[in-house]
């Protein structure tokens, strides 16, 4: 092979890996980076391993909102209207938004324990009576459907 053949494939080939590892790099630094979304309905059939970060959205149970003003600590409930989890939040990481209510829609970023509380770090409400994240209007739109097909089986003599 002649010379500047021998350079020309050696450039190429140390472009090539180049670009292949700063693609890995990225790629593998975006992944770290991505919360995924979850319903309370995915969360309580065990679709997510404790310690591991995500999203969970739903709507604020009523009547589950506890706080503890010694430490700052809020307790309440999210549901989708099918499951129900808990959520332990500290409002020593950032306020409640003034939004936040029972009965609002709401976004949590956090984990799961082992005890099966999710240990939030934000809490997110909606910013106007018109607006819920498309996450959470999804997820509240199919559970809504599988409660109305649940429904509609069992008024066909269908045993759920």
């Amino acid at each position: 092979m002649k010379a500047h053949r021998r350079n020309r494939l050696g450039l190429i080939l140390f472009i090539s890996l180049g670009l292949s590892v700063t693609i890995g790099l990225t790629l593998y630094a975006l992944s770290q980076n991505i919360n995924m979304f979850f319903t309370p309905t995915q969360v309580a059939q065990g679709e997510v391993k404790p310690g591991q970060a995500f999203r969970i959205g739903g709507m604020v149970k009523e009547g589950s909102l506890m706080r503890n003003e010694s430490d700052l600590a809020v307790k309440f409930t999210t549901t989708d209207f099918i499951s129900d989890v808990p959520i332990a939040y500290n409002e020593s990481l950032g306020i409640l938004p003034d939004l936040f209510r029972e009965g609002q829609g709401i976004v949590a970023e956090g984990s799961v324990d082992s005890f099966g509380v999710f240990q939030a770090t934000k809490v997110l409400a909606k910013h106007d009576e018109n607006y819920m994240s498309p996450e959470v209007k999804a997820a509240m739109d199919a559970a809504k459907l599988l409660q109305a097909e649940g429904s509609s089986f069992s008024n066909k003599g269908y045993v759920e």
